[in-house]
This record gives structure tokens, C-alpha cells and sequence, in this order.
């Protein structure tokens, strides 16, 4: 079995985070930001805010396939 890679998804709101992990999951991206926003605010909302940011920086942006490579 080929496992998936985790990008940020062109589907985004803000960062493609959440959209990512979504597709990556296969879940409802309206579901994986749900949760976060419920977390998010159970948490003081800053924990979620800083680990949005931080995932923002490390997961790299899901690739074009329209573009080849030079």
C-alpha cells in the first residue's frame, strides 16, 4: 500500500492546513475544521493558533500537476 504524502491543499482558506489534513485523512475538510475551531476555542485559542502557524511553515504546498518539471 502506497502511503499518502501530507500537503497543504490548494483548497484553502487561509493556509490549505486543514484542507490538507483532510485530504490526507479522507475526511470532510467542513469536519477537520470544525474540530480545530472547537479545539481551538476549548484551548484559549492560542495553542491552536500557534500550531496552525507551525504546520503553515513545515507542510509543503501540495505540487502542480499542470507544471512540468525543467
Amino acid at each position: 500500500m502506497a502511503s499518502k504524502k501530507l500537503y497543504r491543499s490548494r483548497n484553502r482558506v487561509l493556509g490549505g492546513v486543514l484542507a490538507g489534513i483532510a485530504v490526507h485523512l479522507d475526511v470532510d475538510v467542513v469536519l477537520v475544521r470544525l474540530i480545530y475551531i472547537l479545539l481551538s476555542l476549548f484551548s484559549a485559542g492560542f495553542p491552536g493558533l500557534i500550531v496552525y502557524i507551525i504546520l503553515w511553515a513545515v507542510i509543503p504546498d501540495e505540487p502542480n500537476e499542470n507544471i512540468p518539471y525543467e
